[in-house]
């Protein structure tokens, strides 16, 4: 890595030694066509989406002592194309997983949405109003397991159904592994939604609230969906939604997830905005 002032998002050795293999692989079966190694770090390039998920800067904002914006956002989109972003996350999550003496792919995940306002340059095609939440923007809905790691993400327009949304998570966590034999919903997943996990293969089951209570209360094992919902607020270029295409949204919260489990895995942590 080039000589600079570390910023408090950059991988640090033990955490760049975690990514570099998929990285290096990854470069290894692209070569360039003169043999050209390429300009920059690939370590930069990873530090510079991370700070920019983090910081939620524009791409032109990104600090001068990163590679230039272009040869960020090329390496953003590729390997969002080529699926690197998600298998650096998979990876690291399954050491995550067996660090917690538990089997690399769950049997129980919990899914649930989130609503996002959608910035100004965002196209109006794949946004929306929803409903219930009167928040015109994305929806995103995740997969995730009971240490609240992400198993699946998909963004939509947030007029979406959640019944289309569960359908799309239960497919995409058929399609990744045969592991989950059940899956945690509350209310707002309809019928739908259970007959589509009997087709796949996964119970659905839908957590109904307790009449009896009022306001904000954590329901057993739901719970984790909304602490990874909490977690990802912390990335602020996830706060609102930003990206063109939703699979540039999804890239990003497998990108904002990495930082956290790479922390995780290393026992490193990193102040919050308030901290002075």
């Amino acid at each position: 890595m080039s000589e600079r002032k570390p910023y408090k998002t950059d991988v640090s050795d033990e955490q760049w030694a975690l990514v570099e293999p998929v990285i290096a692989a990854w470069k290894a079966a692209h070569p360039s066509v003169s043999g050209h190694q390429g300009r920059y770090e690939m370590r930069e390039i990873v530090n510079a989406l991370l700070y920019q998920g983090r910081t939620g800067c524009q791409w032109e904002l990104l600090p001068h002592d990163f590679p230039p914006p272009g040869a960020v956002k090329y390496y953003f989109y590729t390997w969002r194309d080529d699926g690197i972003d998600q298998t650096i996350h998979d990876l690291l999550r399954w050491q995550v997983r067996e660090m917690a003496r538990r089997k690399a792919d769950p049997s129980l995940v919990v899914l649930d949405t989130q609503s996002v306002h959608a910035a100004a340059g965002v196209p109006a095609g794949s946004t929306g109003r929803d409903a219930a939440k009167k928040v015109p923007g994305r929806k995103r809905g995740l997969a995730v397991d009971v240490l609240g790691l992400v198993i699946a993400v998909v963004v939509v327009a947030a007029s979406a159904h959640e019944n289309a949304v569960g359908i799309a998570l239960l497919d995409k966590v058929a399609a990744d592994t045969d592991a989950v034999e059940k899956a945690l919903v509350d209310q707002g997943f309809k019928n739908a939604v259970v007959a589509h996990g009997e087709k796949v293969g996964i119970e659905v089951e839908v957590v109904e609230r307790n009449p009896a209570q009022t306001g904000f209360v954590p329901q057993a094992k739901r719970w984790v969906v909304e602490r990874a919902y909490g977690i990802l607020m912390l990335h602020r270029r996830l706060v609102r939604d930003y990206e063109h295409l939703p699979r540039s949204s999804e890239s990003r919260v497998y990108w904002a997830m990495t930082a956290v489990i790479l922390r995780r895995l290393t026992g490193a942590t990193v102040p919050a905005w308030r901290t002075a």
